[in-house]
């Protein structure tokens, strides 16, 4: 007895996010394959839509944009490392991950942009340094619409800000991604915070974006702020943890899904052949009545929490 059609419909959507051109087809194509093959009702809607999504993905994938720059996802999130030239971040990618990258005490050293992963919150994240962004970049200066275009496409933006830098830099720069209509989480890290006052940076920098945005400051001297920054860029992207548990052993790999996470997304995280079998999970963790309760597939499963998946 296949799984309902709406549930298996989220299924797909979520084996398919993030991939991009063959492996995005690849993946809908094996989602297909395992659909059952009615001609009529649900599921034969179901599949015209998975075979729409595959006509439209090789569609785009033919098409040649000359204003799109695309970066291959990699880890739990994409986030865009955003900020004027000169703003520290070639410097802080380099002290966070194992990417060589130019840096130099002028403007415009980087020119493409970079990605770099990260462990943040115990998770790979990839961070993604956008070269510097200049006054015009929204009518294409410095190649700007391009690399806007990645950021659109990312799931959240840190703002670098270099802390001896006037505020009105970073407000510039916020008010170029507002009215290009990229409006993403976002967090503001104050970079070189050992060549000024991070304190006062920080007051300045919130009188001039003038909404409610997370700040940390951060230098490559420092590792206690390169801690902090980690713990800051994980909160970022909203994601929930859960550590897989089968046969008595706990994976020291935690997986990270998007909130509010079930049971049941726990199964398709794993294999979409689990999660139509899957009858529930046993649960460890601070939302469990007792370690090792018994819950079912619809059960919200908390950040942090250990599952073993009860298979049928």
């Amino acid at each position: 007895m296949p799984m309902p059609h709406r549930i298996q419909q989220q299924v797909i959507r979520r084996r398919i996010q993030g991939k991009q051109g063959a492996a995005r087809v690849r993946e809908l194509r094996a989602a297909l394959a395992e659909l059952p093959g009615y001609r009529n009702g649900p599921y034969a809607d179901l599949r015209k839509w998975v075979q729409a999504q595959i006509a439209e993905t090789q569609s785009r994938d033919r098409t040649v944009h000359r204003d799109t720059i695309t970066v291959r996802r990699q880890g739990a999130a994409q986030i865009a490392v955003v900020g004027a030239p000169n703003a520290g971040k070639s410097t802080l990618l380099q002290a966070l991950s194992h990417v060589q990258i130019k840096t130099g005490d002028y403007a415009f050293t980087t020119t493409r942009p970079v990605p770099a992963v990260i462990r943040a919150g115990g998770v790979h994240v990839q961070l993604v340094e956008i070269p510097g962004l200049v006054d015009g970049a929204t009518e294409d200066r410095g190649g700007g619409r391009a690399l806007l275009g990645v950021v659109r496409n990312a799931d959240a933006i840190v703002l670098c800000h270099a802390s001896e830098s006037p505020a009105h830099v970073l407000r510039r720069l916020a008010d170029d991604l507002q009215i290009v209509g990229i409006e993403l989480p976002t967090l503001v890290a104050i970079t070189k915070a050992d060549e000024g006052d991070a304190g006062e940076t920080r007051q300045a920098v919130a009188a001039a974006l003038a909404r409610d945005v997370p700040v940390v400051a951060v230098s490559v001297l420092d590792d206690g702020s390169l801690e902090r920054f980690r713990d800051a860029v994980w909160e970022l992207t909203g994601l929930s943890r859960v550590f897989l548990r089968k046969d008595g052993v706990v994976d020291r790999e935690p997986i990270a899904l998007v909130p509010p996470v079930t049971v049941a997304d726990v199964a398709a995280k794993i294999h979409g052949e689990l999660a139509a079998r899957c009858q529930g999970a046993r649960l460890w963790g601070a939302g469990a009545s007792f370690q090792g309760q018994q819950v079912g597939r619809a059960h919200i499963v908390c950040d942090g929490e250990i599952v073993e998946i009860i298979d049928s």
